[in-house]
């Protein structure tokens, strides 16, 4: 925004609550319909300019409007406080029963905008605006924040002195001059709208791809992992880089075996051939052990791989098998009589099999003692 634009800006619940609510309620900053309502106000105590005479300009009301819903403005301005019997017109609002716009219909009139931004055609040290918020469809309609534009440079100040006086000339300028105001506003917003702790939706998830941070989540943990991804970068083919992806795309900790750790080659291998066949010997194939019920399908394990396999680097395989939960016990167990409950049962590693309750991996030395 230029240096010279002079606005007032509400966007806090104290703000709202120093008028008069009717059927709404404050949401967050901003104002919502009450539950259960389809229609409701916000009557606004008065916005002092500190003039006399004072030519009130644009006013812009950001506002969320779904199908269905709808948006009315009412304002009227004077130099006094005084309305009829009511020594101040705000202390009158207060204490106005029921619907305070059955009062208020001689005061406003019609409404002065039907949209969020608008030009008020008033004139006097003291506005009164009323906001009325109507909706009758599922979704509620929400006001984010108000703002006045009080003063500052107009284009009509550029012109000779015989056209600066013309009401006419001064509305039709007022167009244009909306329209460079609002684009210096943008410019000047324009670092904290790229900023990630301040960005939301569609433009939250522009920027996660700026440093190729893609997927889905929360806004809180896009934010995380962009600030986090040059960090992310750089390990993402260690170790703790891969068993980070694995906990970020399934939520479960993961035991990771690296090809040194399995192979059948290790002196201390007391069993080589059980390892080939449970293992294989592909020198770059990772296995990823995850707890049961990991994955709700065959397929949501398919995507997973497909998306470890984008994040590994060039080479390397990974085969994710899901263990299951079993009790184990003793090779000699006592119930009611003394009987042997089984010898073992060796399962290889593969996209089809998953470790069964009843299997053992490892050697074969127990059935030597």
């Amino acid at each position: 925004m230029g240096p010279g634009q002079k606005q007032m800006v509400f966007c806090c619940a104290e703000q709202w609550m120093g008028g008069q609510l009717y059927h709404m309620e404050p949401w967050g900053e901003g104002l919502k319909l009450s539950e259960g309502r389809t229609t409701g106000c916000c009557c606004m105590a008065a916005v002092d300019s500190g003039e006399n005479g004072f030519r009130w300009g644009r006013a812009v009301v950001e506002a969320i409007l779904p199908r269905d819903t709808a948006l009315r403005v009412y304002a009227w301005a004077s130099d006094t406080r005084r309305w009829g019997d009511w020594a101040d017109l705000d202390e009158g609002i207060r204490a106005a029963e029921g619907d305070p716009r059955v009062s208020l219909a001689e005061v406003f009139g019609p409404p002065a905008a039907e949209s969020g931004d608008f030009y008020l055609k008033c004139r006097g040290r003291y506005l009164w605006l009323m906001l009325e918020l109507a909706a009758t469809g599922g979704e509620t309609p929400e006001i984010r924040r108000l703002r006045l534009w009080m003063g500052g440079d107009h284009m009509s100040q550029y012109l000779p002195a015989v056209y600066q006086g013309d009401d006419f000339t001064y509305r039709f300028l007022s167009i244009f001059d909306s329209m460079f105001a609002d684009m210096e506003r943008a410019i000047d917003e324009l670092p904290g709208r790229i900023d990630c702790d301040n960005a939301e939706g569609e433009l939250l998830r522009y920027l996660a791809g700026w440093v190729c941070v893609e997927g889905g989540g929360t806004a809180e943990e896009l934010r995380e992992r962009i600030r986090t991804a040059l960090r992310d970068y750089e390990s993402s083919c260690t170790v703790e880089g891969v068993r980070r992806n694995i906990r970020r795309l399934t939520g479960r900790e993961a035991i990771l075996l690296e090809p040194a750790q399995i192979s059948p080659n290790r002196p201390e291998c007391r069993d080589p051939a059980l390892f080939r066949r449970l293992y294989g010997e592909d020198p770059c194939r990772v296995f990823a052990l995850l707890p049961e019920k990991t994955f709700s399908s065959r397929q949501e394990q398919k995507d997973f791989q497909r998306e470890m396999e984008a994040l590994l680097p060039a080479g390397v395989s990974l085969q994710a098998v899901q263990l299951e939960q079993c009790i184990q016990l003793d090779w000699h167990t006592y119930l009611g009589i003394n009987s042997r409950v089984g010898g073992y049962t060796p399962a290889a590693l593969d996209e089809q099999v998953p470790i069964h309750y009843d299997t053992t991996i490892g050697g074969a030395d127990h059935e030597s003692c």
